[in-house]
């Protein structure tokens, strides 16, 4: 029997459970079994608890956060073999270049291949937006057409105008659960967005500076100033961010793009066919910039796994256009550009007409070993600010130092 391992999300769920019908009716006597945990339970287990290489699992579905790690210390197999043997079909031109570079190691080896895509975007509620009397108050108050944001600014004139707390619903919903998921990512969206860098030419911490403090001033105050989101959006991760928005509660939201397919999905949505995605706002001023954050999941064959060559033959059936298309129905993502392109998809899933744009304007987080223990940093960090009340500068200031030690400890400064 083969083992999965994933990310707890009941649209992998779905989306695998059909995927697995589906492989045993061409292998019968394939028996697969699932496994799913949420995101820091799943990086404990198989990464930092070493369950990739003990063999907990054949499979292994890995954010692309963890990848250098998991690469650099041997907890999943180079994949190069088995691609110039019997590789999927298209490969590897059937996918953007963009969600291929991730599990490459610096000599191009692969690692894994994409299962579930970013990037984020933003999603807005076409019913609200387009509402007649909506329209007129917004355009009295603030002297310009009721539209989707180009600066965050715009956006939070848009959070407090629908912010309607006693008709229950929030301005914009915020994944601030401190699971070093979205919460980080927020950080580091808003960071780009005004220009910041994470670090300097000289791998020093850059994130404390005027455009961190921007950014997570921006953050907090979404939160506790101008009381806009969803209440204690600290206890939301981007799973249930999504499922709240979709549960009609929430006027817009940024998030991954696949948060679409959940709002527009009658079994999870209470407002179907009511949700638009667009590119995420910028910064304002001269330089700020509309900028997503890319991340996306990966399947593995972890280096512990059993039987790697049934391994590679179901992760083979999943990274077929028919998977991969079962994966964009059922409230995942997909990652080919086939899929993207269905006409059917488009019809159902409007973001899939924008993200091949959104791919040209991504960003990656620092291809780094080290870079989960210093996401673990900005996880307390943003913890620290939104729930426990630390003041901005000195939560960066921190922040920076921390992470400045723990790549002095990798000899990054020698």
């Amino acid at each position: 029997m083969l083992t999965l391992i994933y990310r707890q999300f009941e649209g992998f769920e779905n989306a695998l459970t059909q995927q697995v019908a589906a492989y045993r009716q061409v292998r019968p006597d394939a028996e697969v079994s699932l496994t799913s945990l949420d995101v820091q339970p799943l990086y404990e287990r198989m990464v930092a608890g070493g369950g990739a290489k003990r063999g907990d699992a054949d499979l292994f579905m890995a954010v692309t956060d963890w990848l250098p790690e998991l690469i650099r210390d041997g907890h999943i197999d180079c994949l190069d073999e088995y691609l110039a043997n019997d590789p999927p079909p298209d490969w590897p031109n059937g996918w953007s270049d963009s969600v291929l570079a991730l599990q490459r190691d610096a000599h191009g080896r692969v690692y894994g291949l994409p299962y579930h895509d970013g990037p984020e975007v933003f999603l807005y509620r076409t019913d609200l937006f387009g509402d007649p009397k909506d329209q007129e108050r917004f355009r009295r108050a603030h002297g310009r057409e009721l539209a989707p944001p180009r600066t965050w600014s715009e956006f939070l004139d848009l959070a407090r105008f629908f912010s309607r707390p006693d008709d229950g619903l929030a301005g914009c919903v915020v994944a601030a659960k401190p699971d070093g998921h979205n919460n980080v990512y927020d950080f580091m969206i808003h960071l780009w967005g005004r220009g910041g860098r994470v670090f300097d030419e000289r791998m020093r911490p850059a994130f404390a500076g005027p455009e961190g403090q921007a950014a997570l001033r921006f953050c907090l105050d979404l939160i506790h100033t101008h009381r806009v989101t969803q209440p204690n959006p600290w206890e939301d991760d981007s799973v249930s961010s999504g499922a709240y928005y979709a549960g009609g509660r929430a006027a817009m939201m940024w998030n991954w793009a696949g948060f679409q397919t959940v709002a527009d999905l009658p079994e999870f949505s209470a407002i179907p066919g009511r949700t638009r995605a667009a590119m995420l706002p910028g910064g304002d001023g001269p330089s700020g910039r509309r900028v997503s954050l890319l991340v996306y999941w990966v399947m593995t064959i972890p280096s512990g796994s059993r039987d790697k060559y049934a391994a590679w033959s179901f992760l083979k059936h999943l990274a077929t256009p028919a998977m991969d298309r079962i994966t964009a129905l059922a409230g995942g993502s997909g990652v080919r550009v086939s899929t993207w392109n269905d006409p059917e998809i488009r019809r159902r899933f409007q973001y899939y007409e924008v993200i091949e744009d959104v791919h040209r304007q991504v960003e990656f987080l620092p291809r780094l070993p080290e870079y989960p223990a210093i996401n673990e940093v900005l996880n307390r960090m943003m913890a620290g600010v939104t729930i426990d009340g630390t003041p901005i500068e000195s939560a960066l200031h921190d922040a920076a130092g921390a992470t400045e030690a723990i790549l002095a400890e990798a000899d990054y400064y020698r």
